[in-house]
C-alpha cells in the first residue's frame, strides 16, 4: 500500500481546508479594517478564499489535474454534495438560485466548453474567463445592493464572523500569510500524492484529478451540507454549491490558463465535459419542480454520481 502518498493526500486535504479558513479570516478582518463594505469583501475575499484549494491545485499541478479537479468538483459539488444533503433532508430551492444563479452557471459551462473544444485553453481564452467573471461579480454587486434580503446569503457567515474589532492587524497578517503556506503546502502534497498512485493504478491523472482530488477538495462543502442539512438549515446549500461552481469555471481556470495554457485531454474532450454540462443542465429541472429537491431527487444524484466514478475505473 502506498501509505505515504495516502498519508500526503490526506495531509494535504486538511492544510487545504485549514489555509482556506485561515486566508478568509485574516483577509476578511484585515479588508473589513480598511472600511471594505462586507458585501464587497463577500463577493470577493471570500469567493477568492473558498476557491482557493482548486486554484492553488490547479497551479501546481499537471493539465489533466488541473482540468479534472474542476470537472470533477462541478459535479460533485451538484451530483454527490446536493444528492447526499437532499437524502439527510429535502432541501428548500431559493427562488433566486433557479431564476438567475443555475442560468448563470450553465452559461458558464458552455462558455468554457466552448474555448476548450479546440483541445486547449490559451491565454486569451483565460483572459475572456477572466473578463466574463469579472461581469458576473459586477451584476452581481448591484443585485445584491439593489436587494439587501439579499446580503446575509451573498456575503455568509466567514463575513459576519470576521470582526476587526477583536483582532489585531497583525494577527490578520499572519492569519494570510499562513493560509497561503498552508494552501501551497496543502496544494502541494495533493497533486504529488495523486500523481504517484496514479501511476500505482495504472489509471490516468484525469481520472485521479475527477476522483481522488475533486473529491478531497469537495470535502468540507459535503461535510457543510450534510450537518447544515441535519440541522435543519438546508437553506445555505443550493446558492453555495452553484456559486462555487461558477467561481471555478470562471475565476480558476481563467486564471491558470492566463498564467500558461492548459491542455485539454481527448477523455475529457469526448466524456468528461459534457457530463458536467449534462448534470449543469440536469439540475434545473430538479430544482424548478416545486423549488424543493426531495430524497427521491437526491438519491437520483447519488446514483448518477456513484455511476460516473465507476464508469471513470473502467475506461
Amino acid at each position: 500500500m502506498p501509505w505515504l502518498e495516502i498519508g500526503m493526500i490526506i495531509g494535504g486535504l486538511v492544510a487545504l481546508y485549514f489555509g482556506a479558513e485561515g486566508l478568509v479570516k485574516g483577509a476578511s478582518a484585515f479588508a473589513l479594517r480598511l472600511g471594505i463594505t462586507p458585501l464587497v469583501v463577500g463577493l470577493t475575499v471570500v469567493s477568492f478564499g473558498t476557491s482557493a484549494p482548486e486554484l492553488l491545485v490547479g497551479i501546481i499541478g499537471t493539465d489533466d489535474i488541473s482540468v479534472g479537479n474542476i470537472l470533477g468538483y462541478n459535479v460533485a459539488n451538484i451530483a454527490l454534495v446536493l444528492g447526499a444533503a437532499a437524502m439527510v433532508r429535502p432541501i428548500e430551492i431559493k427562488a433566486r438560485a433557479v431564476r438567475r444563479d443555475v442560468p448563470v452557471m450553465v452559461a458558464a459551462t458552455i462558455l468554457f466548453i466552448a474555448l476548450a473544444i479546440d483541445g486547449s485553453l490559451s491565454r486569451i481564452d483565460g483572459l475572456i474567463l477572466l473578463g466574463a467573471m469579472t461581469l458576473y461579480l459586477t451584476y452581481t454587486f448591484f443585485e445584491a445592493r439593489r436587494d439587501m434580503s439579499q446580503f446575509e446569503y451573498i456575503v455568509g457567515e466567514e463575513v459576519e464572523g470576521a470582526d476587526p474589532e477583536r483582532s489585531t492587524w497583525w494577527s490578520n497578517v499572519l492569519f494570510i500569510i499562513g493560509g497561503i503556506a498552508a494552501l501551497a503546502l496543502g496544494a502541494k502534497w495533493m497533486v504529488d500524492g495523486s500523481i504517484v498512485i496514479a501511476g500505482m493504478l495504472g489509471v490516468s491523472e484525469l481520472v485521479i484529478g475527477i476522483t481522488v482530488v475533486a473529491l478531497g477538495t469537495s470535502l468540507p462543502e459535503l461535510a457543510t451540507s450534510l450537518v447544515a442539512a441535519y440541522r435543519d438549515e438546508v437553506d445555505i446549500s443550493v446558492g453555495n454549491v452553484i456559486g462555487s461552481n461558477i467561481f471555478n469555471l470562471l475565476f480558476v481556470l481563467g486564471v491558470v490558463a492566463t498564467l500558461g495554457s492548459l491542455t485539454i485531454g481527448a477523455d475529457a474532450l469526448s466524456i468528461d465535459l459534457w457530463v458536467m454540462l449534462a448534470v449543469s443542465l440536469g439540475i434545473w429541472p430538479l430544482l424548478r419542480s416545486g423549488h424543493v429537491l426531495d430524497r427521491r431527487e437526491g438519491a437520483l444524484l447519488l446514483a448518477i454520481y456513484i455511476g460516473y466514478v465507476v464508469s471513470l475505473f473502467l475506461r
